[in-house]
Parts: structure tokens; C-alpha cells; sequence
């Protein structure tokens, strides 16, 4: 088998991003479906479901499933990084 044949295989067909995308569209209806509820539980609900689309969005848009161990270990410490920002954040705002 070719090194093309053998890199085209694993890659995933037009079947999966489309799915993928519905799932997306689907994700999308309930944010705006939560962001009519209280404040609290859309908020809640946009923290939950917010986070769960930007990974559907790195691991298949972006290829992330495919990307070696480096680049997945350095998104991931990007991520916890920028988490554990927004999380001194809002306990500064939670105790003004």
C-alpha cells in the first residue's frame, strides 16, 4: 500500500464531518434553549456545553484525532492554563 492510500485511510470521509456538524447544530439549538432559562442554570448550562463543542471542533475540524502525542499534551496544558485563569477570575469577582 502506498504512503498515500495508507495516510487517506485514516482519515475520516465527508459522513463523519457532516455528522459532526449536525451534532454541532444540535449542540447549538440547546445553548440557545439554556440561555432562556435563569441566569444561574444558563450559565451552568453554557459552562457544560460551550467547552463540550470547541472539542468537537479541535479533535475532528481541526484534526486534533490525528495529531501525535506532543501537540495533544501542549493543546491540553494550553487549555488547563487558560481554565485555570478564568477560574482565579471569577473567585476575584465571586468575593469583591
Amino acid at each position: 500500500m502506498s504512503e498515500h492510500a495508507e495516510h487517506a485511510a485514516e482519515h475520516p470521509g465527508y459522513g463523519t464531518f457532516i455528522r459532526i456538524w449536525v451534532i454541532l447544530l444540535i449542540l447549538t439549538g440547546c445553548l440557545v434553549g439554556v440561555s432562556h432559562l435563569g441566569q444561574t442554570a444558563a450559565v451552568w448550562g453554557l459552562l457544560t456545553l460551550t467547552p463540550l463543542k470547541a472539542g468537537l471542533v479541535f479533535y475532528y475540524f481541526m484534526h486534533l484525532k490525528y495529531e501525535g502525542p506532543l501537540l495533544k499534551i501542549v493543546v491540553l496544558v494550553t487549555l488547563g492554563t487558560l481554565l485555570i485563569f478564568f477560574a482565579l477570575l471569577f473567585s476575584d469577582v465571586a468575593f469583591r
